[in-house]
């Protein structure tokens, strides 16, 4: 995407340029032509060679294929930054239209570009054809485990044209539904990625010289392919992740999970804050949906249900009535179509949801009641899937772990399918969260739950 983005950037230039040589056409007072062609020159060429060093370096240091905006507004900053400097070295007047027009007209379609880009990879329209060619270097274990993990993630998409093993009698590794062929031996490597055309080359592990690393990097010095190692290290956040480098040795360096009572406060005042925000609207359309609720079938507007909290704290979740007042009655005889993951208990054609209900849950809009939750201390914003008594009653091992955090009204789990995914993935994402939770990723869950509502996937 570089030559597209420095096409962007020098037409945002040129834009400007041309609507100052017009403007200041018969004006004595304005700026030389000259000077005007040279400060969007400069601003262009800073700002493109900004964006391709900063891209570099962020892919680096784990970005990958995700949005990327801080390289972009650092480049379009630093680009700006020369032009003043240039201006104020010579006394050119010509920063102020780069500063009105360049600016941000270049950032906005950049930064829209990348989204637009995101969505459609997020949505799994990126073919093979269009996915980074890849090799990939290891034991059979490793790529197995290697592939599966990048097929998993939609961000990562890559088209594996082969794989590189140090096992000469093995001559192909298979991923569930898949063939990879085994192109040759470790040595080999930079001669396969040369004639296969290869874009990224991945060492997954299985190599005992601690050398070979630095060899092969060294063979690809010169070629359009990217060197990547991959590690176990799994559902850690990058803010998590530092790097020490000693003689002959790297050393990655993982700060602990943190549950003290200065981050529960954090998280504390921002839930009652968003709380106390959201419960204003929530006022205004209460009446409205316990019209529908009543008018709809026999019951209360409002359900309540004992839910697990924090530390194995029960409490009860309030929501709005979506099921027939007898429907805690009615699940036994229901508990043999049972189509939920795990111990949940689902069905995606549920006899006991209503009318008014089922548009409910799609946009999940029963759940509004429960920012009275949050308020009263009982729940958070955002957090793991506040579990029944009885599916706690059903946790083995890790599962436990989901309690170590105030349950959510949203999270992973809700913008990432739902009642879609399987119940390893629902508390992989889970556990995910209580690891790697921060302030600014419940703001960015925040923001995908609204996707998520007006978008429901999963929701019965």
């Amino acid at each position: 995407m570089g030559t597209v983005d420095a096409a962007m950037i020098a037409a945002a230039s040129t834009a400007t340029v041309t609507a100052q040589l017009v403007a200041s056409a018969g004006d004595p007072a304005a700026p030389p032509s000259t000077q005007i062609v040279a400060a969007g020159v400069v601003m262009a060429a800073v700002w493109i060679a900004a964006l391709v060093v900063l891209r570099r370096a962020r892919y680096r240091h784990g970005s990958g294929q995700r949005l990327e905006l801080l390289p972009v507004v650092h480049a379009a900053a630093i680009g700006l930054a020369a032009l003043a400097l240039v201006a104020g070295t010579t006394g050119w007047q010509v920063v102020s239209p780069h500063v009105v027009t360049t600016l941000p007209i270049g950032v906005a379609v950049l930064v829209a570009t990348r989204a637009g880009r995101q969505v459609w990879r997020s949505h799994g329209r990126q073919g093979p054809a269009m996915a980074p060619r890849t090799l990939i270097v290891g034991d059979p274990l490793s790529i197995e485990h290697t592939i599966r993990s990048l097929r998993r993630d939609g961000r990562l998409r890559h088209n594996v044209v082969g794989t590189v093993l140090g096992d000469e009698g093995v001559t192909e590794v298979r991923v569930d539904d898949r063939t990879y062929r085994v192109l040759g031996a470790p040595g080999e490597t930079a001669r396969i990625a040369a004639e296969l055309c290869v874009d990224t080359v991945i060492v997954a592990g299985g190599t005992d010289d601690p050398d070979f690393v630095r060899r092969l990097s060294w063979s690809l010095e010169g070629a359009a392919t990217d060197l990547v190692l991959a590690t176990r290290l799994t559902d850690v956040a990058r803010s998590r992740i530092g790097f020490e480098r000693t003689d002959g040795l790297a050393l990655t360096h993982v700060s602990l999970a943190r549950f003290d009572r200065s981050t529960m406060r954090a998280k504390r005042a921002f839930d009652v804050v968003v709380a106390l925000i959201a419960l204003v609207p929530i006022a205004v359309i209460t009446p409205i949906i316990a019209l529908l609720v009543k008018a709809d079938t026999p019951g209360g507007v409002f359900f309540r249900q004992q839910r697990i909290g924090r530390d194995g704290r029960e409490f009860d979740i309030l929501k709005f009535r979506t099921m027939v007042a007898s429907a805690e009655a009615d699940r036994a005889a229901l508990e043999a179509l049972n189509e939920g993951a795990g111990p949940l208990f689902k069905l995606k054609s549920d006899p006991r949801v209503t009318r008014v209900g089922a548009v409910l849950r799609r946009f999940s809009l029963d759940e509004l009641p429960q920012f009275w939750n949050v308020l009263k201390g009982e729940m958070s914003v955002v957090g793991p899937r506040p579990p029944l008594p009885s599916e706690v009653h059903g946790y083995a091992g890790t599962v436990f772990r989901r309690l170590y955090v105030q349950p959510g009204i949203t999270g992973l789990w809700q913008v990432s399918g739902r009642s879609d995914l399987t119940w390893e993935q629902s508390v992989r994402l889970d556990l995910h969260y209580v690891e790697n939770w921060s302030l600014a990723t419940d703001v960015r869950i925040i923001a995908r739950t609204a996707s998520a509502m007006v978008r429901p996937k999963g929701a019965y």
